[in-house]
């Protein structure tokens, strides 16, 4: 399975330039049964990440471009009648992919992005007071524009803790950008054909594979407090966090969940069936970073506040095994 996770990663690499450790992440979300939020500026090639990532994995893909006047109904589907049978018919929404892109997600009103939460959750969808299962697999990934640009409307503590990941692509160094313009150079003909590494099965296969990986006693208890850590110094709690406290959003338990099944996955790249602590560590900021900072929270601190709580936690409980 290595063999076949390096030559996924190998392809994506070829599209998405001198981003090997976002396309790895990429993966490990995939592979780990999670979404994918990206929030970068525009033109960085977060559109092109998804779709190289739905074609090398051979799955059914839409974008759906969200804009202020998006309905729920465009993207899960309406009930039409049909005269001929005198019936309602559903017209399916492109929801009922294997792979949906939201595009820029956050332009969209908050009507619209509510839309999202049965199938990220629970996998189907509710239309005129039926339920629809979707399609196995079934991710999201979503683009999401920086909030300090106009016309944005900022995704819910709630909505944001369906993504097990969020990424940052950032800027290409200097090779990479000069590889981008020049295949974009209109006489050059070398484009990169994306051709299908895997089908549905093998995907399936690879996500049972992550599922058995072995987590330790000491790895879920490592787990826990990181998630404690996180519950203690937040505004949830009923004390008042003193000024040296790591002050944030708490971490629930679907975040301790994400953080496990994400470390899984990464493992699994690796051709590990067992987690090691570095394991939690390569995740955690981007499974934890979205879920634990908000708006509200003002950090002094020039590191993040996922780092302060994986420095407290090695601190006071540090893995010796």
């Amino acid at each position: 399975m290595q063999e076949t996770s390096n030559a996924i990663l190998k392809q994506i690499e070829l599209v998405v330039l001198g981003k090997s450790h976002k396309c790895r992440l990429a993966l490990t979300c995939i592979l780990a049964q999670g979404h994918l939020l990206i929030e970068d500026l525009p033109g960085m090639g977060k559109t092109t990440l998804a779709h190289t990532l739905a074609e090398t994995l051979n799955l059914s893909y839409q974008r759906t471009q969200f804009t202020s006047d998006l309905l729920p109904a465009d993207i899960v589907g309406v009930s039409i009648f049909n005269t001929n049978n005198q019936a309602f018919e559903l017209h399916k929404g492109p929801i009922f992919n294997q792979v949906i892109l939201a595009d820029e997600i956050n332009r969209a009103s908050p009507k619209t992005q509510s839309a999202l939460l049965e199938a990220m959750e629970e996998k189907q969808v509710s239309i005129d007071g039926k339920t629809y299962e979707l399609p196995d697999p079934f991710f999201v990934i979503a683009t999401q524009n920086p909030l300090f640009h106009s016309g944005t409307y900022p995704l819910p503590e709630s909505q944001l803790d369906r993504f097990m990941m969020r990424i940052s692509l950032g800027f290409p160094d200097v090779d990479a950008e000069k590889s981008i313009l020049l295949s974009s150079n209109h006489q050059n003909t070398n484009r990169v054909t994306i051709h299908n590494i895997i089908n549905v099965e093998v995907l399936k296969e690879m996500q049972q594979k992550v599922q058995q990986v072995h987590a330790s006693e000491a790895i879920i208890e490592y787990i826990i407090a990181l998630c404690h850590v996180s519950r203690k110094n937040s505004y949830a709690d009923n004390e008042i966090p003193s000024s040296n406290d790591i002050i944030c959003n708490p971490l629930s338990p679907r975040a301790g969940k994400a953080i496990l099944n994400a470390a899984k996955a990464w493992a699994f790249i690796d051709n590990r069936d067992y987690l090691l602590p570095d394991d939690i560590k390569a995740v955690f900021y981007w499974v934890c970073e979205h879920r634990l900072a908000s708006d509200m929270i003002e950090q002094n601190s020039s590191i993040s506040v996922s780092e302060q709580i994986l420095k407290e936690v090695d601190v006071l409980n540090p893995l010796n095994r």
